[in-house]
C-alpha cells in the first residue's frame, strides 16, 4: 500500500499544479507525435506512398493535443497561458533538439521561430478567454441588480 507521504516525492509540489500538469502532458505528448512523425517520415520509406495521409494525421494529432490547454481552461486565462507555455516550450526544445539530427528541419522553421509561432496562438486565445472572462463578469454583476 502506497502512503500519501510516498506519493510527494514522486510528484513534487510544482506538478500538483492543474495547469503545470496539463502543460507537461501537452509538450510530451506534442513531442511525442512530432517525433515519431518526423522519425517515419524519414526512416519509414514504406509510407511515402501515403505521405498526405500521414502528414494530415500528424498534424491533426498535433492540433488536438495542442488545444487541450485551450479546452481545459478556456475561463482562466492565467491558467491557459502558464499551461500553455510550458507545453509549447516543452515541444520547443524537442524541435531544437531533432533539428541537430535532422538538418534540413530548421531550414523550414528555426527554432526561435517555432516558439515565436506558437506563442503568438496561444497568446492570442489567453486574451479572448481574457476579453471574454471580464464580459461575462460584468454581464453577471449587470444582471443581478434589478433595473428601476
Amino acid at each position: 500500500m502506497v502512503d500519501s507521504k510516498d506519493t510527494e516525492h514522486f510528484f513534487p509540489s510544482l506538478l500538483r499544479d492543474a495547469a503545470t500538469r496539463t502543460g507537461v502532458f501537452v509538450g510530451i505528448s506534442l513531442s511525442l507525435i512530432f517525433a515519431v512523425w518526423l522519425f517515419v517520415a524519414n526512416r519509414v520509406p514504406l509510407l511515402d506512398g501515403v505521405s498526405l495521409q500521414r502528414n494530415v494525421t500528424a498534424a491533426l494529432l498535433l492540433g488536438v493535443f495542442g488545444s487541450v490547454p485551450l479546452l481545459r481552461f478556456f475561463r482562466s486565462p492565467s491558467e491557459l497561458l502558464l499551461s500553455s507555455i510550458i507545453g509549447w516550450s516543452l515541444f520547443t526544445l524537442t524541435y531544437g533538439a531533432l533539428g541537430f539530427k535532422f538538418g534540413m528541419l530548421d531550414q523550414y522553421y528555426s527554432t526561435s521561430q517555432v516558439f515565436a509561432l506558437g506563442m503568438v496562438v496561444y497568446l492570442l486565445f489567453a486574451t479572448l478567454s481574457w476579453i471574454g472572462t471580464i464580459i461575462w463578469r460584468v454581464r453577471a454583476t449587470d444582471s443581478s441588480h434589478p433595473r428601476q
